[in-house]
């Protein structure tokens, strides 16, 4: 038996960010969602941020200027949530500056060295 399966490619038509979720309903007549905790950027957005959407490459995905968030609609069907930047501890900082004036010491240590 031979069957010819045709795919479509997932495209946006249209999208509604909710109070729990993002919905997008596609050129196909499909509606599909994810958790709007997908989104960080979106999830910390106002109202007014949230509606203020672009659907770009004809259908591929959807941008937010204000808060520079972008989602794409194989993101959604095949769920690819947002990854939130690292935020460094304090411990980590602290860490960070401590080595930025060991390496600052040793710097004018070898400059004394060196100009002897």
């Amino acid at each position: 038996m031979n069957t010819a399966v045709q795919i479509q490619e997932v495209r946006i038509k249209n999208i509604t960010v909710r109070e729990d979720t993002i919905a997008a309903e596609l050129m196909d007549g499909r509606t599909i969602s994810v958790p709007l905790a997908w989104s960080w950027r979106l999830s910390e957005a106002t109202p007014e941020q949230r509606a203020n959407l672009e659907i770009i490459g004809d259908g591929h995905g959807v941008h937010w200027p204000e808060i520079d968030e972008d989602i794409s609609a194989e993101g959604m069907l095949y769920g690819a949530p947002a990854r939130r930047p690292r935020v460094p501890s304090k411990l980590s900082l602290k860490s960070e500056k401590r080595k930025m004036t060991t390496n600052k010491g040793m710097q004018r240590i070898a400059n004394k060295t060196g100009s002897r």
